[in-house]
């Protein structure tokens, strides 16, 4: 290391003033990005209601059809990415919704985006999409990744199917969202991100439930790319939620909500598109076409030791936690439809 010299104390102030203003920039910067309303909860969990019980075994059930029974589940596997689709269609008709169903070519194979909705009995042509990719990483039965992002779609469909959203409320499963075709024209958000641009729909948010079935509460459980290790906790006991700049009114709404009604560990950010996990997942594809959109998220690769393996099975899950997640999704998207 080489010591700064100084020959006269205006040089030196001025170093210290630079110094002084970076520090600064930095220390706004970081507010601007990690600052969020509320306060996360600490402590013991309380005791899950009968409802969260039922929750979790429905989950579970869920997970293990996708993950377990149908196992990986992409073009490679086209027959079981067939299944899916059809075993989440299959589930939203049951509960009394009309589907919507979006065909297109992928690699001279047909895929599908599949969409149940409820229309705003106030605000109608006010969109909120929440979504979930059913495709599975190759070589991998992707129960974290995303069957549990699948699951509490379909749980929150279930929750929401006899109400009247003020604004319009939209359940879509993505279909491709891992490679080859992430973050490509062919990625199943980004098709359909696209065709509501096309149509002029007014998406006034999008949340992208992605890997949110793994807890842990061991010290160093929990990683970041750099500097958010500075800042973060470093035990993976809490939900995430992800967005960009232009998403940052979403980010901090849906903390607000979250930490006002549920009692469980969450953080927020929302930071640069370009640092490493920001846009992993769907909510990139709205991005595109100028809609805020947020990731709900576990943090995937920076907590979970089975991300995009051969055994990201579905007993690695934590169906209790999730549980208690998801209705708290459930209680931001009450606020989000209103």
């Amino acid at each position: 290391m080489t010591m700064q010299v100084f020959p006269n104390r205006n040089q030196l102030a001025y170093f210290l003033l630079r110094c002084g203003v970076f520090i600064g920039l930095v220390t706004l910067g970081g507010c601007f990005m990690m600052a969020m309303p509320g306060k996360s909860h600490k402590g013991p969990l309380p005791q899950p209601t009968n409802e969260e019980h039922v929750l979790a075994e429905r989950l579970k059930a869920q997970v293990t059809m996708l993950a377990g029974t149908i196992g990986e589940r992409n073009t490679t596997r086209y027959d079981q990415l067939q299944q899916s689709a059809a075993y989440i269609g299959e589930q939203l008709r049951g509960m009394g919704y009309e589907i919507r169903k979006e065909p297109y070519l992928a690699g001279g194979k047909q895929v599908m985006n599949i969409e149940a909705q409820l229309k705003g009995v106030r605000q109608p042509d006010e969109i909120v999409v929440i979504g979930a990719h059913y495709d599975s990483p190759p070589e991998s039965p992707g129960a974290n990744d995303n069957a549990s992002g699948v699951a509490a779609l379909l749980e929150l469909a279930r929750r929401f199917k006899d109400t009247k959203p003020g604004r319009t409320l939209r359940f879509v499963a993505f279909v491709n969202e891992e490679p080859p075709f992430f973050q490509t024209g062919l990625m199943g958000s980004r098709v359909y991100a696209a065709g509501a641009k096309k149509r002029g729909e007014k998406i006034k948010a999008m949340l992208a439930l992605e890997t949110i079935g793994y807890y842990s509460d061991a010290p160093k459980s929990q990683h970041y790319p750099p500097p958010f290790n500075l800042f973060y906790p470093d035990t993976g006991n809490f939900i995430g939620f992800v967005g960009n700049f232009g998403s940052r009114q979403l980010v901090r709404s849906c903390v607000k909500t979250f930490r006002e009604t549920t009692p469980f560990p969450s953080e927020g950010l929302a930071a640069p598109k370009f640092i490493a996990g920001i846009g992993w997942s769907d909510h990139w594809s709205f991005w595109q076409e100028g809609y805020p959109g947020i990731m709900v998220t576990d943090t995937a690769p920076f907590r979970y030791p089975h991300y995009h393996e051969p055994n990201d099975t579905p007993e690695k899950l934590d169906y209790e936690r999730m549980a208690r997640v998801v209705a708290g999704i459930g209680r931001v998207v009450e606020g989000l439809m209103k």
